[in-house]
């Protein structure tokens, strides 16, 4: 599907256009399901072992399965048909980025008033406040896109949708993944243990300059942090940092369909950072990780700041106020990205502010809870899973 920006724009937009009627299809004809067996991102095809163990971190995850059985009691039968697969299922792999996938689950644009705050009442048991309002601001800025381009068909607030993997459960592994233009957030418990990557969130445009959602902006400081951690280093840091200074194309690797991506470390390593540079890294992850829920984000931050010294920078672009840019921060438990986007629907020209993607995986086999399911198996017989078939 990448090939996409290679096709003629005037074909792209007929081959984009043609999609907008399988957003109501019950299938996914357009997505087999992924042909590589589940690996995870690494940086020579080989995983590091033993990063994830099943532990307790002592941090509750009941409000969210309590907020997911009210979710799921509040459907109907067949959207609950539709929304439900089992834990092990290849759907968690088949989210999408872009705007016109089939997408499976229960869209917010078909849910009543009740089940849409009950949906939401799952993502503010999920996530932190700031990572509620982002998630919540992209999809507003969905609908500025659509009043922009007048295409409400593709593009729109509520053209989101929840699948639900496996049953929630104190004991048993379980999660729920919401899919959407610009939006992706993965979220895999294990008892008290929670995995949220892969995880999305981007924009075009990035501030609403007019319409319903007039004022809106996002992605500010992912973009300002990173930029500062960038302009904190010295002219010799900053020289191994850039792996390439002409930004001219977009640069992110680990989007849709990248689940087994072999790659490297690449810029400066964090072991050549003082103290002050050190806390402007953890700031900068800190700011990603932080879209989870507190307590949770407190764990996951410990084990970031336990591979700080194997952790690597890398920057594409130039360092000026108004430069665009790419970063990249890669250890052994965590994988950032950061990208100023050439424009899709508002116009043809280089990367720009007005567009950004980022995305965040844990690497070494441990996306989606895959490490922890893993585990878990080996430790118990799981031969039939709940869900759908």
């Amino acid at each position: 599907m990448k090939t996409l920006r290679l096709m003629t724009p005037i074909f792209a937009v007929l081959l984009c256009s043609s999609f907008a009627y399988l957003q109501t299809a019950p299938s996914r004809p357009a997505t087999p399901p992924p042909s590589e067996p589940f690996k995870g991102v690494t940086t020579d095809g080989k995983i590091i072992e033993g990063l994830f163990p099943v532990r307790s971190t002592g941090v509750s995850t009941e409000p969210v399965r309590k907020a997911a059985e009210k979710f799921l009691a509040a459907l109907t039968e067949d959207q609950r048909k539709r929304t439900l697969f089992p834990v092990d299922d290849p759907e968690w792999r088949m989210w999408d980025n872009r705007h016109f996938p089939v997408r499976q689950g229960v869209g917010f644009k078909d849910m009543t008033e009740a089940q849409r705050a009950m949906a939401f009442d799952l993502l503010r048991a999920s996530l932190s406040a700031k990572g509620l309002q982002k998630t919540r601001d992209i999809m507003r800025l969905n609908e500025t896109l659509a009043e922009l381009t007048n295409n409400f068909k593709e593009y729109g607030e509520w053209l989101y949708w929840i699948t639900v993997m496996g049953k929630p459960s104190a004991v048993e592994p379980w999660g729920w993944q919401l899919d959407g233009h610009h939006a992706i957030i993965n979220y895999f418990i294990l008892r008290d243990q929670v995995v949220m990557t892969p995880n999305f969130f981007g924009s075009e445009p990035i501030r609403a300059e007019s319409g319903k959602y007039k004022g809106t902006v996002v992605m500010q400081d992912e973009q300002n942090k990173g930029f500062a951690l960038m302009r904190s280093l010295d002219r010799e840091q900053q020289a191994k940092a850039t792996i390439r200074g002409d930004k001219s194309a977009n640069y992110n690797l680990s989007e849709a369909y990248k689940d087994n991506l072999v790659l490297d470390y690449a810029g400066i390593r964090a072991t050549e950072f003082n103290s002050q540079q050190k806390k402007l890294l953890l700031e900068v992850i800190s700011e990603y990780v932080g879209t989870m829920k507190e307590g949770h984000a407190r764990v996951k931050m410990a084990e970031v700041e336990k591979h700080l010294d194997q952790t690597w920078f890398a920057w594409i672009g130039g360092a000026e106020a108004d430069s665009v840019f790419y970063y990249r921060i890669q250890s052994p438990v965590i994988l950032i990205e950061f990208d100023h986007q050439r424009p899709v629907a508002l116009g043809r020209s280089g990367p720009t502010r007005n567009h950004i993607h980022t995305v965040v995986r844990t690497p070494n086999g441990n996306d989606y809870g895959k490490d922890l399911l893993r585990q878990h198996h080996q430790q118990h017989d799981h031969s039939k899973q709940p869900g759908k078939k």
